[in-house]
C-alpha cells in the first residue's frame, strides 16, 4: 500500500484529534424519539443520509475542492451556506479547524481553518490520490463516527454495529463513485427527517453530544 494512502488513513482514521466522537449529526435526537432503536433502523437512517442528505453534499463538494484550480474559498463559502441550522455548521466548521490544524503541525503546512470536507480536500491534494479514494475514506469515517455513537447510545452490541457499516460499505464505493464524477449542478439534500432532527437538537435541555 502506498504511502499517501496510509497517510489519508491516519488523517480520517477515528484516532485523529477532529472531536468527532461529540457530534451526533442529530442522531441522538432520533434515538430519543425512538425512530432508531436498533440495528436495522440505524442502517436505515445512515444510508438515508449518504444517499439524500449531507453525505451526499459533503462528498460532492468533496470532489469539486480536488479538482484542478478549484476555488477553495468560494466552496467554503458555498459549504457553509448549504448548512441547514447552527449545529450542522458548528459540526463541519470546528471539525474542520481541528482537522486543518492537526494536519499543519504534522506536515508544516499552513492549511486554512475551513469546513470539513473543504478542510481534507486542501489537506489531500498534495498526497495525489483518486479523488473516488479520498471521497470514499471520508464517507467511511463519517459512517463510522456515526455507528460508534449507535453502539454507546441506542445502544447496539458492537457486533451488530460493525455489521451496520459492514452493509454500507457497498453503498459508499458507489456513492464515492458518483460523487466523484459530480459538479456543483449535482449538489443537493433531500433528508429533511435528518435535517429536522439537528435543528430539534439545538434546543434539547439534557445533551450527550454537541449535535
Amino acid at each position: 500500500m502506498a504511502t499517501e494512502t496510509l497517510t489519508l488513513q491516519h488523517w480520517l482514521s477515528p484516532a485523529f484529534p477532529t472531536g468527532a466522537f461529540a457530534y451526533s449529526h442529530g442522531l441522538e435526537q432520533v434515538v430519543a424519539r425512538a425512530e432508531v432503536s436498533d440495528a436495522s433502523g440505524l442502517e436505515l437512517w445512515l444510508a438515508d443520509v449518504l444517499r439524500f442528505g449531507s453525505g451526499w453534499q459533503d462528498a460532492v463538494l468533496l470532489a469539486c475542492a480536488l479538482r484542478d484550480g478549484a476555488d477553495l474559498t468560494a466552496l467554503d463559502a458555498l459549504c457553509d451556506a448549504l448548512q441547514p441550522c447552527a449545529e450542522r455548521m458548528q459540526e463541519t466548521r470546528e471539525q474542520g479547524a481541528a482537522f486543518a490544524r492537526t494536519v499543519g503541525q504534522i506536515t508544516g503546512r499552513d492549511l486554512c481553518p475551513r469546513a470539513l470536507p473543504i478542510a481534507v480536500a486542501e489537506a489531500a491534494l498534495p498526497l495525489g490520490l483518486p479523488p473516488q479514494t479520498v471521497i470514499a475514506f471520508y464517507l467511511q469515517t463519517f459512517l463510522t463516527n456515526l455507528i460508534t455513537i449507535g453502539i454507546r447510545h441506542v445502544p447496539l452490541g458492537q457486533g451488530e454495529g460493525h455489521g451496520v457499516l459492514a452493509r454500507l460499505l457497498p453503498l459508499v464505493q458507489k456513492t464515492a463513485h458518483a460523487a466523484s464524477l459530480a459538479c456543483m449542478d449535482d449538489l443537493g439534500n433531500s433528508c429533511l427527517g435528518a435535517d429536522m432532527a439537528a435543528m430539534e437538537h439545538e434546543t434539547k435541555e439534557i445533551r450527550l453530544f454537541r449535535t
